[in-house]
């Protein structure tokens, strides 16, 4: 009997190890698939108002619209699984793009990622202000001042490190809670007769027109398949599983969400909000409970401000990895000035957040702090960054002749542009898209100064690694 009992507890512990394994990936595909999901969660908070105003407030075609963002969405992911199977070590579409058609390209995106950091931080200091307007009317005076306010406190906080994955995750699951009681919690509530508007074209070509704008929502699919590089202590197979694992679960969450809220607002008649307030503010209004309405109110603005803070990590880590530096083998990389790359004793490149704290001041102040101007100007740098990445995924597929493939890649690819050229009938849209030009064009020309140096393409991967090291301790936790 004892022998049984020393056996059995053999055996305990001979399972201990395999059970903890599995709990620390568990616990690190978590953190880190609702940690990248904190910037598409958060554009809920804005890209369904924003398609009702497309539809100029006309909400029998408010949940025609957000299926077509999710479709398109639902594309882009397809072909991005591809994208993560042939890069697990990071990159993106930089990558992607680097690979296929040379190192030059890969600038263009990387282009698209910077302005996108740039507008992810101005509309999610402004969506954060419009937040606490709706829960605090009497604020709506100084909306300016407060977006600038939550600005220059998120720059500020980055002086003392860079936030960790749990945190961001720890915010997104917050939110979501708080998303999903207030949608059975509306469940029960009554209907108003929506406001008696009709869009002044056809259905179809009303929908055509006002998908693009809503397609905020599709910003942080890039996400993970460039984190995937702050997981070094995966192996190759497992950053494959993680970054797809994160993708899919990012559609589903944020599809979900997407469709059940435009929903409850369709069914409630809550259309275009007041000046002082926001649609999803008004549907979470609308369960009648108080405490509930300041709990959603707080942790859409705090996730918006992790947002914000997660693109004020990444825009500075970038431009430190394109910074001119000497590795330990005397390689030397970089195409921009080496004073980018310096970073003070908790090793946050400071210039390079002084540089995005005073660019996306400027956009903030031209857009007077209102969430809803920045709006139509956000999807389109991070659509020329997907255009790009998607034609270089089926130039590889007609390489190796995968036809399946290669059609659905040309197909994302093909919707992808024609969200592109939708977008860009808007004159707000032309200035992302002339910014990303410019940008782009910069960096081209500061690399061929440098003598064309080799491995800029995975410029992205290095900034990535970087915020792996600075947010380490999740590493410590979850490690097998």
């Amino acid at each position: 009997m004892s022998s049984l009992s020393r056996h059995g507890r053999v055996r305990t512990r001979a399972g201990a190890a395999p059970r903890r394994w599995l709990h620390g990936r568990t616990a690190l595909l978590l953190a880190f698939a609702f940690s990248v999901m904190a910037d598409p969660v958060s554009s809920v908070a804005y890209a369904i108002e924003a398609a009702l105003r497309a539809l100029h407030g006309d909400l029998r075609l408010l949940a025609a619209t957000m299926v077509a963002v999710v479709v398109v969405v639902a594309l882009v992911v397809a072909s991005y699984h591809q994208l993560v199977a042939r890069f697990p070590a990071g990159g993106g579409s930089a990558a992607a793009a680097g690979s296929a058609f040379g190192e030059g390209f890969a600038f263009v995106p990387m282009a698209a990622l910077i302005v996108d950091f740039v507008l992810t931080i101005s509309i999610s200091v402004s969506a954060g202000a419009s937040a606490i307007i709706s829960y605090a009317p009497a604020l709506a005076g100084v909306r300016l001042p407060l977006a600038l306010v939550l600005l220059v406190a998120v720059s500020g906080l980055m002086w003392f490190g860079h936030l960790g994955r749990v945190v961001f995750a720890l915010l997104t699951m917050a939110f979501l809670a708080v998303a999903v009681l207030v949608l059975v919690l509306t469940i029960g509530a009554q209907p108003q007769p929506p406001p008696q508007v009709i869009a002044p074209h056809a259905v179809p070509v009303s929908v055509m027109l006002a998908f693009p704008v809503a397609m905020a929502l599709a910003t942080g699919v890039e996400a993970p398949s460039s984190a995937i590089a702050q997981l070094p202590q995966l192996d190759d197979d497992g950053r494959r599983r993680f970054g797809r694992w994160a993708l899919w679960l990012t559609l589903g969450i944020v599809g979900a969400l997407t469709l059940a809220l435009a929903a409850t607002a369709v069914r409630l008649g809550v259309g275009l909000p007041p000046a002082d307030s926001t649609q999803i503010a008004e549907v979470a209004r609308r369960t009648g409970v108080p405490w509930l309405f300041a709990a959603f109110q707080a942790t859409t603005a705090l996730l918006l401000l992790s947002a914000a803070s997660s693109s004020f990590q990444a825009g500075p880590g970038l431009l430190k990895a394109l910074a001119r530096h000497r590795h330990a083998d005397g390689t030397s990389l970089g195409v921009l000035p080496g004073r980018l790359g310096r970073v003070n004793h908790h090793h946050v490149p400071v210039l390079g957040v002084i540089v995005f704290l005073g660019l996306s001041a400027v956009v903030v102040v031209a857009a007077g702090g209102r969430d809803q101007e920045l709006v139509l100007f956000y999807a389109v740098a991070v659509f020329v960054s997907f255009l790009i990445g998607l034609v270089a995924m089926a130039t590889f597929a007609r390489r190796e002749h995968r036809r399946g493939w290669l059609v659905l890649n040309s197909v994302a690819a093909a919707v992808v542009a024609f969200t592109l050229v939708v977008n860009l009938t808007r004159p707000a849209a032309l200035g992302s898209l002339l910014a990303t030009a410019l940008v782009a064009g910069a960096l081209h020309g500061a690399w061929v100064k440098a003598g064309r140096p080799r491995g800029v393409a995975h410029a992205v991967v290095e900034a990535e690694v970087v915020q792996a090291e600075l947010a380490g301790e999740l590493d410590d936790v979850t490690s097998p």
